[in-house]
């Protein structure tokens, strides 16, 4: 039985979710494409009227440096037609819309706010390589990490030293969570990268920060994306496919990576997946569908260990054997994930949860997964200091 922990009932309901196309989106503003995503989910609840309707938003925003732009709920609000509307810019680093989405369920849970938009945007790509790598690593730890030139890219890479070290991972299972990934990338019309590549041709990318190779890495991205929640007993009132929020978890590490008790395991991602189990009161194999926090092959890989969907050090195996690609055992990041998808960072973590609102909706079209009623989605800030995990469960 899929319940939640408040007497019984989902925690809050989504009633209609929009996602900006993620690429490189010359000649707009963070705030343009947050309207295109804000769009999108009114276009799809005509029996929600806006203005009157939503009473709160919480946008999540990483950087200001990258448009020089700070303020952001209230420019958000602004646009997307809801200047009358309390609005929150919450920040975690990659973690700043997962962080929205648990802000609007508390506050529908508080009963202060009966419908609630949240969603995140970040315009990265008219930034140059160096300058997007100097600002993500804003989100890694100034004086012990950031003063001595690591990038997120070299701290990823020390996981994966450790976990191939531990473990025995290899080169060749990191590329297969790549293959898969723009494999389920080439079907989403929505996706940065919309192309197949192969075992051979992600083996032989250059390297960036060994042993990562340029397929091991996300892409720098403009996007947005929301969602609409609502109290579980009004959702009927706006849609007749509601998806409930059975479960959530936030949790927090160390934010240097040296200070942590392992490099080859997240601890909050662990804390906040326990936290959202015991409250959707669901175990790991019940989960139909997730979307994972990819931002390097090899998180994708810790990420399989830490929300127990295999034991540790079996993630890599896991990539290899495909039972997390679309027709498998648990397709993961059927959205092409933030390596195919796109990794706007502010914008991650609510289109993670667009993607499982499409899937459990029956909504995705080709790469639906057949009869998925539970999904989870899993949000990382900076190297894992910040983590959050939600699980859902349709109507139907």
């Amino acid at each position: 039985m899929f319940v939640g922990l408040v007497n019984g009932k989902p925690l809050a309901s989504i009633v209609s979710a929009g996602l900006s196309k993620f690429g490189k989106r010359e000649g707009l503003y963070a705030r343009e494409l947050f309207a295109e995503a804000v769009k999108e989910a009114f276009d799809r609840c005509p029996r929600l009227e806006p203005k009157r309707d939503v009473k709160a938003m919480f946008v999540g925003h990483m950087g200001e440096a990258y448009e020089h732009q700070g303020h952001m709920g209230a420019a958000a609000a602004d646009w997307a037609g809801l200047l009358n509307v309390p609005a929150t810019r919450t920040e975690a680093a990659c973690a700043s819309s997962g962080v929205a989405l648990l802000s609007g369920v508390y506050a529908v849970l508080s009963g202060l706010a009966d419908v609630v938009l949240v969603g995140g945007v970040e315009k990265m790509t008219h930034r140059s390589t160096a300058e997007v790598t100097e600002f993500l690593a804003m989100a890694s730890d100034y004086p012990f990490e950031q003063w001595h030139g690591i990038t997120f890219p070299g701290l990823y890479a020390l996981m994966a030293t450790a976990h191939m070290h531990t473990y025995g991972t290899t080169e060749t299972q990191l590329a297969h969570v790549a293959v898969k990934n723009h494999y389920h990338g080439s079907l989403n019309p929505k996706a940065q990268m919309q192309k197949e590549i192969t075992l051979e041709a992600a083996l032989a990318s250059r390297v960036v920060a060994s042993p990562l190779k340029l397929y091991d890495c996300s892409l720098i991205t403009d996007g947005a994306s929301c969602l609409i929640l609502t109290k579980p007993e009004l959702a009927r009132r706006f849609t007749d496919q509601p998806v409930h929020i059975i479960g959530a978890g936030q949790a927090s590490d160390s934010i240097g990576l040296y200070e942590r008790q392992s490099l080859t395991s997240l601890r909050a991602t662990r804390l906040a997946a326990q936290k959202a189990y015991e409250m959707a009161q669901i175990t790991p194999d019940d989960v139909d569908v997730a979307e994972v926090h990819d931002c390097f092959t090899i998180a994708e890989i810790i990420a399989y260990e830490d929300l127990a969907f295999c034991g540790a050090g079996e993630g890599g195996k896991l990539a290899e054997t495909g039972e997390t690609r679309l027709g498998g055992r648990l397709p993961v990041n059927t959205s092409g994930g933030l390596k195919a998808k796109g990794h706007p960072v502010g914008a991650t973590g609510t289109a993670q949860a667009y993607e499982i609102y499409l899937q459990l909706t029956g909504q995705a079209e080709r790469r639906q997964v057949k009869g998925a009623r539970v999904g989870l989605t899993h949000n990382v800030g900076g190297s894992g200091a910040t983590a959050t995990v939600h699980i859902y469960r349709s109507e139907a």
